[in-house]
């Protein structure tokens, strides 16, 4: 897959309740969720032929588009039936879905109450987000110039596509000098998360993590808070300075596309991948797996 671009790949995609070829999933250029960001999206994985969280996943779908103000005119049980489709017809056990919704062309300006809201889902092999080398070693992160908006100026709880803009952004000048993302801090200047994902950091073995008051409440990040409780290790969520990483021992990301990966590096702080990122892998990777039910067979 590597280097074809994601217009000429092959396969199917379910649009607007229709199974179609993968390269006819086309949309008008004066859709208004390509000029004015009315689309919102999801990003889950499929381990062993199961989609992780699916339920969860379309639920907040469905509430993204909400704060949005528009309806998205499928059920949740309809949508998780198509997400499933979209694994069979395209014959994929791992792999990644992307559900993305938008408003449509019937009118061209900031308001566009008339507009057909759509629904497409695709399907795809999608290895980590980051190389395994990046991984084992921990992956290295810039400090974004852009912040994470007051939560008063932007819909935080929405997973609306406009709210990447300034992701991109960051991501991009990070890459443009080695790094392989960004760490962006809240509008008052503490830490919030990377471009795509939330991020955790370790220190006498508990692990403190942001606050969710400004970004997305990652599935991933809820996942992994739970893990952890499980184990007997404790979460503090709270404001977090940038200073503060100075004394922190280890640090990974959490999301969808991310899992859990290590982070050895952010602008002038260090980390060292240690024990508790090694478990949290290793547990969420244990987590995600299809839970297979055994044949009881009477004696």
């Amino acid at each position: 897959m590597a280097g074809i671009p994601f217009d000429q790949l092959e396969g199917s995609i379910w649009l607007d309740g229709k199974i179609i070829p993968w390269s006819e999933a086309k949309v008008h250029v004066l859709t208004h969720g390509l000029h004015y960001g009315s689309s919102v999206f999801e990003g889950q994985r499929a381990y062993g032929g199961e989609i992780f969280k699916l339920e969860e996943h379309t639920k907040r779908l469905h509430a993204s588009a909400e704060v949005l103000n528009f309806t998205i005119p499928w059920s949740e049980e309809q949508i998780n039936d198509a997400c499933k489709q979209m694994l069979v017809e395209n014959k994929l056990t791992d792999a990644y879905l992307r559900p993305v919704a938008w408003r449509g062309s019937e009118m061209m300006g900031i308001s566009a109450q008339s507009n057909t809201i759509h629904l497409a889902i695709a399907a795809w092999e999608w290895p980590s987000y980051f190389s395994p080398e990046e991984r084992l070693k921990g992956i290295r992160l810039d400090l974004a110039e852009y912040r994470r908006p007051d939560p008063a100026t932007a819909p935080f709880k929405s997973k609306a596509a406009g709210l990447y803009m300034i992701c991109t952004i960051s991501k991009h000048a990070a890459e443009a000098k080695g790094y392989s993302d960004a760490l962006m801090l809240d509008w008052q200047g503490r830490v919030a998360e990377a471009t795509g994902a939330n991020v955790f950091f370790v220190k006498d073995g508990a692990l403190h993590t942001p606050i969710a008051d400004c970004f997305l409440d990652g599935l991933t990040r809820r996942t992994v808070i739970a893990l952890a409780r499980a184990r007997g290790i404790d979460v503090i969520e709270r404001r977090i300075l940038p200073e503060e990483m100075e004394s922190f021992e280890e640090c990974f990301l959490t999301g969808s596309a991310a899992e859990v990966t290590p982070v050895s590096e952010i602008g002038p702080y260090r980390f060292t991948p240690g024990e508790i990122s090694k478990l949290m892998i290793e547990d969420y990777m244990t987590a995600v797996q299809p839970v297979k039910q055994e044949l009881l067979v009477a004696s």
